[in-house]
Protein backbone atom coordinates (compact mmCIF):
# COMPACT_ATOMS: atom_id res chain seq x y z
CA UNK A 1 0.00 0.00 0.00
CA UNK A 2 2.75 2.15 0.46
CA UNK A 3 4.88 2.10 -2.60
CA UNK A 4 8.47 3.33 -2.18
CA UNK A 5 8.00 3.24 1.52
CA UNK A 6 10.13 1.62 4.15
CA UNK A 7 9.04 -0.40 7.11
CA UNK A 8 10.47 0.22 10.43
CA UNK A 9 9.68 -0.93 13.64
CA UNK A 10 11.51 1.93 16.35
CA UNK A 11 11.64 1.69 20.45
CA UNK A 12 11.09 4.86 22.02
CA UNK A 13 11.54 3.61 25.77
CA UNK A 14 9.81 1.99 28.36
CA UNK A 15 9.25 -1.18 26.33
CA UNK A 16 7.12 0.55 23.78
CA UNK A 17 8.00 -0.48 19.87
CA UNK A 18 6.34 1.89 17.27
CA UNK A 19 5.85 0.69 13.81
CA UNK A 20 6.00 3.50 11.19
CA UNK A 21 6.31 3.73 7.15
CA UNK A 22 9.22 6.36 5.82
CA UNK A 23 9.44 7.86 2.34
CA UNK A 24 10.22 11.07 0.08
CA UNK A 25 12.08 13.56 0.49
CA UNK A 26 11.86 17.08 2.07
CA UNK A 27 11.05 18.73 5.80
CA UNK A 28 9.65 16.17 8.15
CA UNK A 29 6.01 15.15 8.45
CA UNK A 30 4.52 12.97 10.68
CA UNK A 31 0.70 11.51 10.13
CA UNK A 32 -1.63 9.61 12.44
CA UNK A 33 -4.33 7.79 11.79
CA UNK A 34 -7.57 7.27 13.66
CA UNK A 35 -9.95 4.30 15.31
CA UNK A 36 -10.90 1.36 14.34
CA UNK A 37 -7.50 1.95 11.49
CA UNK A 38 -4.01 1.60 10.96
CA UNK A 39 -1.56 3.52 9.18
CA UNK A 40 -3.05 2.01 6.12
CA UNK A 41 -5.42 5.00 6.06
CA UNK A 42 -2.88 7.45 4.60
CA UNK A 43 -2.56 4.92 1.81
CA UNK A 44 -4.20 7.38 -1.13
CA UNK A 45 -2.23 10.27 -0.29
CA UNK A 46 0.88 9.21 1.07
CA UNK A 47 3.00 8.80 -2.03
CA UNK A 48 1.72 12.03 -3.40
CA UNK A 49 2.69 13.72 0.05
CA UNK A 50 6.27 11.96 0.15
CA UNK A 51 7.10 14.05 -3.27
CA UNK A 52 7.08 17.02 -1.48
CA UNK A 53 7.66 15.79 2.45
CA UNK A 54 10.11 12.96 4.35
CA UNK A 55 6.57 11.10 5.53
CA UNK A 56 6.51 9.27 8.89
CA UNK A 57 2.79 7.34 8.96
CA UNK A 58 3.01 5.71 12.20
CA UNK A 59 0.51 3.08 14.10
CA UNK A 60 -0.31 4.47 17.44
CA UNK A 61 0.43 2.80 20.74
CA UNK A 62 -2.05 0.13 20.69
CA UNK A 63 -2.95 0.03 17.28
CA UNK A 64 -1.64 -1.93 14.31
CA UNK A 65 2.09 -3.04 14.23
CA UNK A 66 2.58 -0.98 17.22
CA UNK A 67 3.58 -2.21 20.60
CA UNK A 68 -0.13 -3.24 22.75
CA UNK A 69 0.72 -2.59 26.31
CA UNK A 70 -2.02 -3.69 28.95
CA UNK A 71 -3.83 -0.97 30.45
CA UNK A 72 -5.81 -0.52 33.55
CA UNK A 73 -5.64 1.17 36.72
CA UNK A 74 -6.44 5.33 35.81
CA UNK A 75 -5.68 4.27 32.12
CA UNK A 76 -2.48 6.24 32.07
CA UNK A 77 -0.56 3.69 29.28
CA UNK A 78 -3.28 5.06 26.87
CA UNK A 79 -3.16 8.95 27.63
CA UNK A 80 -2.75 10.73 24.59
CA UNK A 81 0.00 11.90 26.87
CA UNK A 82 1.36 8.99 26.56
CA UNK A 83 0.79 8.15 23.21
CA UNK A 84 2.22 11.38 22.63
CA UNK A 85 5.34 11.12 23.62
CA UNK A 86 6.09 7.82 21.92
CA UNK A 87 5.49 9.89 18.36
CA UNK A 88 7.97 12.52 19.35
CA UNK A 89 10.60 10.05 20.46
CA UNK A 90 9.96 8.24 17.43
CA UNK A 91 10.56 11.39 15.26
CA UNK A 92 13.30 12.05 17.26
CA UNK A 93 14.98 8.49 16.64
CA UNK A 94 14.65 9.31 12.82
CA UNK A 95 16.10 12.58 13.15
CA UNK A 96 13.52 15.00 13.19
CA UNK A 97 13.56 16.97 16.44
CA UNK A 98 11.17 18.99 14.69
CA UNK A 99 8.00 17.98 12.21
CA UNK A 100 4.99 18.72 10.84
CA UNK A 101 2.00 17.09 12.06
CA UNK A 102 -1.20 15.56 10.46
CA UNK A 103 -3.92 13.17 13.01
CA UNK A 104 -7.10 12.27 12.25
CA UNK A 105 -9.48 11.03 14.87
CA UNK A 106 -7.91 9.23 17.73
CA UNK A 107 -4.48 10.52 15.75
CA UNK A 108 -6.15 13.99 16.07
CA UNK A 109 -6.33 13.78 19.89
CA UNK A 110 -2.93 12.64 20.07
CA UNK A 111 -1.75 15.25 18.13
CA UNK A 112 -3.55 17.86 19.67
CA UNK A 113 -1.80 16.77 23.28
CA UNK A 114 1.71 16.47 21.62
CA UNK A 115 1.72 20.09 20.32
CA UNK A 116 0.05 21.28 23.83
CA UNK A 117 3.00 19.48 25.71
CA UNK A 118 5.69 19.80 22.85
CA UNK A 119 5.03 22.85 21.27
CA UNK A 120 8.83 23.66 20.48
CA UNK A 121 8.51 19.84 18.23
CA UNK A 122 5.89 21.06 16.32
CA UNK A 123 5.81 23.52 12.84
CA UNK A 124 2.42 23.05 11.88
CA UNK A 125 -0.46 21.13 12.97
CA UNK A 126 -3.45 19.45 11.10
CA UNK A 127 -6.32 18.25 12.86
CA UNK A 128 -9.15 16.21 10.76
CA UNK A 129 -12.06 15.16 12.06
CA UNK A 130 -12.54 16.23 15.38
CA UNK A 131 -13.48 19.12 17.64
CA UNK A 132 -11.73 19.22 21.32
CA UNK A 133 -12.70 15.87 23.51
CA UNK A 134 -13.77 18.10 26.26
CA UNK A 135 -16.44 20.36 23.74
CA UNK A 136 -17.69 16.93 22.29
CA UNK A 137 -18.81 15.22 26.01
CA UNK A 138 -20.05 18.20 27.19
CA UNK A 139 -22.38 18.84 24.04
CA UNK A 140 -23.30 15.09 24.37
CA UNK A 141 -27.45 14.94 23.55
CA UNK A 142 -29.17 12.23 22.33
CA UNK A 143 -28.18 12.93 19.05
CA UNK A 144 -24.61 12.50 19.47
CA UNK A 145 -24.65 9.62 22.08
CA UNK A 146 -27.40 7.79 19.43
CA UNK A 147 -23.92 8.87 16.20
CA UNK A 148 -20.93 8.20 18.40
CA UNK A 149 -22.52 5.35 20.92
CA UNK A 150 -18.68 3.56 20.85
CA UNK A 151 -17.74 6.58 23.00
CA UNK A 152 -20.00 5.74 25.69
CA UNK A 153 -19.16 1.58 24.65
CA UNK A 154 -15.49 1.50 24.54
CA UNK A 155 -15.42 3.25 28.07
CA UNK A 156 -17.42 0.45 29.76
CA UNK A 157 -15.21 -1.41 32.67
CA UNK A 158 -12.91 -4.26 31.37
CA UNK A 159 -13.47 -6.47 29.87
CA UNK A 160 -17.30 -6.23 28.99
CA UNK A 161 -16.42 -4.71 25.44
CA UNK A 162 -13.27 -6.55 24.62
CA UNK A 163 -15.71 -9.48 25.17
CA UNK A 164 -17.73 -8.34 22.90
CA UNK A 165 -15.92 -6.74 20.08
CA UNK A 166 -13.46 -10.19 20.07
CA UNK A 167 -16.97 -12.51 19.37
CA UNK A 168 -18.04 -10.54 16.55
CA UNK A 169 -14.68 -8.73 14.95
CA UNK A 170 -16.04 -8.90 11.46
CA UNK A 171 -19.17 -7.52 12.34
CA UNK A 172 -18.26 -4.75 14.73
CA UNK A 173 -15.56 -3.22 12.65
CA UNK A 174 -17.21 -3.19 9.38
CA UNK A 175 -20.68 -2.11 11.28
CA UNK A 176 -18.06 0.92 12.35
CA UNK A 177 -16.64 2.05 9.05
CA UNK A 178 -19.87 1.78 7.36
CA UNK A 179 -21.91 3.59 9.83
CA UNK A 180 -19.41 6.54 9.43
CA UNK A 181 -18.37 6.74 6.05
CA UNK A 182 -20.44 8.49 3.44
CA UNK A 183 -18.78 7.70 0.12
CA UNK A 184 -19.76 4.79 -1.92
CA UNK A 185 -16.47 2.66 -2.61
CA UNK A 186 -14.15 4.36 -0.66
CA UNK A 187 -13.18 1.31 1.25
CA UNK A 188 -12.28 -1.94 -1.04
CA UNK A 189 -12.48 -5.53 0.19
CA UNK A 190 -8.39 -5.71 0.78
CA UNK A 191 -8.32 -2.74 3.11
CA UNK A 192 -11.78 -3.67 5.12
CA UNK A 193 -9.64 -7.47 5.67
CA UNK A 194 -6.39 -5.34 6.80
CA UNK A 195 -8.52 -3.43 9.23
CA UNK A 196 -10.59 -5.88 10.58
CA UNK A 197 -7.96 -8.40 10.93
CA UNK A 198 -5.83 -5.67 12.67
CA UNK A 199 -8.63 -6.44 16.01
CA UNK A 200 -7.72 -10.21 15.79
CA UNK A 201 -5.38 -9.68 18.50
CA UNK A 202 -7.31 -9.68 21.56
CA UNK A 203 -4.42 -6.96 23.15
CA UNK A 204 -5.40 -4.85 20.54
CA UNK A 205 -8.67 -4.81 21.22
CA UNK A 206 -8.05 -4.13 25.07
CA UNK A 207 -5.64 -0.89 23.78
CA UNK A 208 -8.23 0.76 22.03
CA UNK A 209 -10.51 -0.18 24.44
CA UNK A 210 -8.12 1.50 26.78
CA UNK A 211 -7.48 4.40 24.69
CA UNK A 212 -11.51 5.61 24.62
CA UNK A 213 -11.44 4.92 28.38
CA UNK A 214 -8.71 7.49 28.92
CA UNK A 215 -10.20 9.91 26.70
CA UNK A 216 -13.17 9.84 29.32
CA UNK A 217 -10.73 10.40 32.32
CA UNK A 218 -6.90 11.41 32.41
CA UNK A 219 -7.05 12.74 29.12
CA UNK A 220 -10.14 14.95 30.34
CA UNK A 221 -8.20 15.99 33.49
CA UNK A 222 -4.79 16.96 31.50
CA UNK A 223 -7.21 19.24 29.18
CA UNK A 224 -8.43 20.84 32.16
CA UNK A 225 -5.42 21.43 33.22
CA UNK A 226 -4.20 22.78 30.34
CA UNK A 227 -7.25 25.34 30.35
CA UNK A 228 -6.72 26.51 34.11
CA UNK A 229 -3.12 27.13 33.04
CA UNK A 230 -3.82 29.23 29.78
CA UNK A 231 -2.12 26.91 27.49
CA UNK A 232 -3.34 26.98 23.81
CA UNK A 233 -1.66 25.79 20.71
CA UNK A 234 0.57 28.12 19.23
CA UNK A 235 1.33 26.41 15.64
CA UNK A 236 -0.36 27.46 12.95
CA UNK A 237 -3.12 25.36 12.54
CA UNK A 238 -5.65 23.67 9.94
CA UNK A 239 -9.17 21.69 10.99
CA UNK A 240 -10.82 19.71 8.56
CA UNK A 241 -13.89 18.23 9.02
CA UNK A 242 -16.66 15.49 6.69
CA UNK A 243 -19.45 17.76 5.83
CA UNK A 244 -21.66 14.63 6.18
CA UNK A 245 -20.54 13.62 9.31
CA UNK A 246 -21.73 13.94 12.92
CA UNK A 247 -18.69 16.86 13.73
CA UNK A 248 -19.82 19.18 11.14
CA UNK A 249 -23.38 18.99 12.24
CA UNK A 250 -23.00 19.14 15.61
CA UNK A 251 -20.32 21.53 16.17
CA UNK A 252 -19.05 25.32 15.00
CA UNK A 253 -15.57 23.71 13.74
CA UNK A 254 -13.73 26.43 13.42
CA UNK A 255 -14.74 28.50 16.55
CA UNK A 256 -14.35 25.72 18.94
CA UNK A 257 -10.54 25.62 17.81
CA UNK A 258 -10.09 29.05 18.00
CA UNK A 259 -10.72 28.86 21.71
CA UNK A 260 -7.78 26.58 21.88
CA UNK A 261 -5.71 28.79 19.90
CA UNK A 262 -3.60 31.68 20.17
CA UNK A 263 -2.08 31.12 16.55
CA UNK A 264 -4.19 30.99 13.25
CA UNK A 265 -6.84 28.75 12.55
CA UNK A 266 -7.92 27.88 9.31
CA UNK A 267 -10.10 25.11 7.51
CA UNK A 268 -13.35 23.98 6.27
CA UNK A 269 -15.48 21.29 5.75
CA UNK A 270 -15.23 18.50 3.07
CA UNK A 271 -17.92 16.93 0.59
CA UNK A 272 -18.09 13.31 2.74
CA UNK A 273 -18.18 11.48 6.18
CA UNK A 274 -15.65 10.70 8.64
CA UNK A 275 -12.69 9.13 6.64
CA UNK A 276 -11.18 12.24 5.18
CA UNK A 277 -8.20 10.39 3.74
CA UNK A 278 -10.06 7.83 2.23
CA UNK A 279 -13.11 9.39 1.26
CA UNK A 280 -11.97 12.47 0.03
CA UNK A 281 -8.28 12.02 -0.65
CA UNK A 282 -7.86 14.37 -3.32
CA UNK A 283 -9.52 17.41 -1.43
CA UNK A 284 -7.53 16.45 1.51
CA UNK A 285 -4.32 16.40 -0.27
CA UNK A 286 -4.98 19.83 -2.23
CA UNK A 287 -5.73 21.43 1.59
CA UNK A 288 -2.75 19.98 3.08
CA UNK A 289 -0.43 21.03 0.55
CA UNK A 290 -1.70 24.26 0.59
CA UNK A 291 -1.18 24.46 4.82
CA UNK A 292 1.71 22.31 5.41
Amino acid sequence: MFEGFTSHTIPVGNGIEIAAYVGGEGPPLLLLHGYPQTRACWRKIAGPLAKKFTVVAADLRGYGESCKPPGGGNHETYSKRAMAADQVALMRALGFPRFRLVGHDRGARVAHRLALDRADAVERLALLDICPTDTMYAATDKAFATAYYHWFFLIQPADFPERMIVNNTHRYIRHTIASWCHTDGAFDERILRHYVESFFDPMAVHATCEDYRAGATIDLAHDAESDAAGRKLTMPLLVLWGERGIVGKTFDVLAEWRKKSAAEVTGRALDCGHFLPEEAPEETLEALLSFL
